[in-house]
């Protein structure tokens, strides 16, 4: 049984078909089919129905999936293991959402670039199920994602948790109300990023729970943008205390809400089984660096002692 087996094998997997698997491997169709052919008769099941163009793993072929993706991942693990010294060059990928990228990611990589010159951080900014589904797969590093994530191959850290607050024109009434409700955001028309937003999700989970569907007036892709039609009065939002700048002064109003107040859980995600690298560890120092300086200036609640 050969490495490039075990590779072919789940990129059929994962394509679902041997000619894009074999353009993802950079080999010949044929090829590849006859190496997933060797490999079905050194293992005596076949691994594949073959539907047509189609590529579906049998009961087999699913069972030996998994088991062939944590021997690729343990011999990658293997080599950077061997490899990682202080005095090479390292390089890590790092993922987070659109709703942290903006604020925490610029920074820890300045600091990274000032402690750690030979440490090259690719950064990757998507929605949680994506950056998630990329740690499994040894796409990245890790990720920094709010919480839920629940998933039994990944170690899970608490960074900090914040609180979400009300956002407003300056010219809007709730923007110098005295104490705000959730039951005055009911009637409310409300600008908020899109469906697999996280934070998207948990506004109407929020809202669920004070018996109210949000109002949709408009659905963007980034903060900026949520911040701008409110700040024209086309609606309110809720955003982390970690998207306010300075700036945001001249045209919105955050506004804590009294009761139970919305908020969320920001944690760190690994793979369970991935080597972590010295340049992972130095990321993640100066990480939970950044987020303690955060957390004494009282913009989180942070928990930055590191994994237990």
């Amino acid at each position: 049984m050969e490495l490039h087996q075990l590779r072919y094998f789940i990129a059929a997997a994962d394509a679902g078909n041997f000619t894009r698997a074999s353009e993802r491997c950079n080999v010949s169709q044929p090829s590849l089919s006859q190496q997933i052919i060797n490999l079905e008769r050194e293992l005596g099941h076949k691994l594949f129905h073959r539907l047509g163009r189609r590529a579906v793993p049998t009961e087999a072929g699913q069972v030996f999936l998994e088991r062939a993706r944590h021997i690729l991942l343990e011999v990658e693990d293997a080599s950077k293991e061997l490899k990682d010294s202080p005095t090479l060059e390292r390089r890590i990928k790092v993922g987070t959402v659109p709703t942290l990228a903006p604020y925490l990611l610029p920074p820890v990589l300045e600091r990274c670039r000032n402690l750690y010159p030979h440490l090259l951080v690719h950064t990757h900014e998507d929605f949680r199920p994506d950056l998630v589904r990329e740690v499994i797969d040894g796409d990245l590093d890790l990720v920094v994602v709010p919480q839920p994530v629940k998933d039994p191959r990944v170690a899970i850290e608490v960074l900090f948790t914040e609180p979400l607050l009300l956002v407003v024109s300056r010219s809007h009434p709730l923007a110098t109300k005295p104490a705000i409700t959730a039951r005055d955001l009911a009637d409310e028309s409300f600008v908020l990023l899109g469906h697999s937003s996280t934070l998207s999700m948990e506004i109407e989970r929020f809202c669920g729970d004070h018996d109210f569907v949000p109002r949709l007036g408009h659905r963007c892709s980034q903060v900026a943008t949520v911040k701008a039609l409110v700040a024209l009065d086309l609606g309110i939002s809720i955003l982390p205390r970690i998207a306010r700048r300075p700036e945001d002064k001249k045209t919105l109003v955050y506004r804590e809400l009294t009761g139970r107040m919305p908020t969320r859980e920001v944690v760190i995600v690994r793979h369970l089984q991935r080597y972590q690298t010295q340049g992972a560890e130095s990321f993640l120092k100066v990480l939970r660096a950044a987020v303690a300086d955060l957390a004494a200036a009282g913009e989180v609640n942070g928990d930055t002692a590191g994994p237990p």
